[in-house]
């Protein structure tokens, strides 16, 4: 568990995916997801399950309002291929500053490592 090289190449993989998440960049995001009907994001407001769904959503919501200050993040391994990230942020909105988190499930495939199950979720307000 926790090889280091591997923690380091998953470390080295999320910038590029937050990046792409705050700036809504489509084709980096759906790259980074696994290309399969039996890819998975449950995400705040919508459950989508293959990448269809996925890039679907991923083109059709608004890309303003999505920068977001990452509070806590956690990579674990286990082995070689597998690992999981999960994240706290806030995000400041007209309402204040709103909490929330993601996990993600990653796997190293043939074509490098993808995500293949997210979830992303708003804590409510205290």
């Amino acid at each position: 568990m926790n090889d280091p090289e591997v923690v380091a190449e998953l470390a080295a993989l999320y910038p590029r995916y937050e990046e792409a998440l705050v700036t809504n960049d489509v084709p980096v995001l759906t790259e980074m997801f696994w290309a399969s009907p039996l890819s998975i994001r449950l995400g705040a407001g919508e459950n989508l399950y293959g990448e269809a769904e996925i890039e679907a959503f991923r083109l059709s919501r608004p890309a303003v309002g999505l920068a977001r200050r990452q509070v806590r993040l956690e990579i674990r391994t286990f082995g070689k291929d597998y690992g999981s990230i999960t994240l706290e942020f806030e995000r400041d909105t007209l309402n204040g500053i709103v909490r929330g988190r993601q996990s993600q499930v990653w796997v190293r495939l043939d074509e490098g490592w993808r995500i293949v199950q997210a979830h992303v979720s708003i804590l409510p307000r205290s």
